[in-house]
């Protein structure tokens, strides 16, 4: 098969539809990556951080990826990303270097800057607000545990050393991009949903890079959303109440909109600034059939100058999900 739209990958937030038993979501995220593994057509499956979100199932980030790999045989799996501020690297480097150990080959670490939550819940997380200041020293820390070579006298990761479980680093602001320049490092741009400074921090990234004893060369992946079918119609209409899921996400952190998220009042909020808001953050989604989906993730990579894209797969449904996998697989 060629590869013309470079490298495929898949960041899964292993959602929980309204009313759906977590233990069921958590089943169709292990559906879902036995089914991406099965298409031979993507490099990786990550997961994401997050706290207090009932729609996310993926916050005990390394025990999902334990359960997923576990599972599966050959995808790679990992982190997109573990929040660093929220944990010591020391318990971060013990965590992958298990799953390291465990599934050698096949473990990413993907490292982000934010707490992945509001503030009062990271309070309940016990971190100091602060610990983001420490965002570029913890990453140095965590790169000795895992190579062995420990920055801090007498501690070592156990397991952990000598893995070398790959770091990636995490934005969706210049920041991100031009640490991850200086440090030699990977970089992944959350345009998926934080669209603004895509091709900006793309740029500082591969501008400032200077190689590592990870990587020689700039590496670049953008993240967006893609919803496919056969059925070009069929896909819009599952990105329409892709939208509608997403105003009521954000409506819902609104006390005066809280209250009342019926069906009557979504379609209000479409063409409210929360409206708004929901399609800002879907401005990097490909809609459509094989045909419109392929040319689509083209001219996103052109236009990122990314070396591989990552697709999040927002569908309500499971079978939707895998039915988007089928038509991306089939791309040249």
């Amino acid at each position: 098969m060629s590869d013309s739209l470079g490298p495929l990958s898949l960041l899964d937030l292993a959602m929980v539809r309204r009313g759906q038993p977590v233990a069921e979501a958590l089943r169709d995220s292990l559906a879902l990556a036995q089914h991406a593994e099965a298409t031979g057509r993507f490099t990786r499956i990550w997961y994401a951080e997050h706290h207090n979100m009932p729609t996310i199932a993926s916050a005990a980030t390394a025990v999902l990826i334990a359960h997923v790999a576990a599972n599966t045989t050959s995808i790679r799996l990992g982190a997109g990303g573990v929040m660093l501020p929220n944990h010591a690297p020391l318990i971060v480097a013990e965590q992958f270097g298990t799953l390291a150990e465990l599934h050698p080959g096949r473990i990413d670490l993907g490292l982000g800057r934010a707490p992945g939550t509001d503030q009062v819940t990271l309070r309940a997380l016990r971190r100091d607000p602060r610990a983001s200041d420490d965002f570029p020293s913890d990453i140095r820390e965590l790169q000795g545990y895992l190579a062995g070579e420990s920055l801090i006298p007498t501690v070592s990761a156990h397991p952990g050393a000598g893995t070398r479980v790959p770091l990636y680093i995490l934005g969706s602001s210049l920041y991100g991009a031009q640490l991850a320049a200086a440090f030699g490092l990977p970089y992944a741009f959350a345009s998926h949903f934080a669209p603004d400074a895509l091709v900006p921090a793309m740029q500082a990234y591969r501008s400032g890079f200077t190689p590592s004893a990870q990587l020689a060369e700039p590496y670049a992946i953008a993240a967006l959303n893609v919803i496919a079918d056969p059925d070009a119609v069929v896909a819009q209409e599952i990105a329409d109440r892709v939208l509608r899921s997403r105003v009521r996400m954000l409506a819902a952190r609104v006390p005066a909109y809280a209250a009342r998220l019926d069906d009557a009042a979504i379609d209000e909020l479409l063409d409210s600034p929360v409206g708004a808001q929901a399609r800002h953050m879907m401005t990097y989604t490909a809609v459509g059939d094989g045909a419109g989906v392929a040319s689509y993730l083209a001219d996103f990579r052109a236009l990122a100058g990314a070396d591989e894209l990552m697709l999040t797969n927002p569908a309500p449904e499971l079978t939707a999900r895998q039915t988007t996998l089928d038509v991306v697989a089939s791309l040249p």
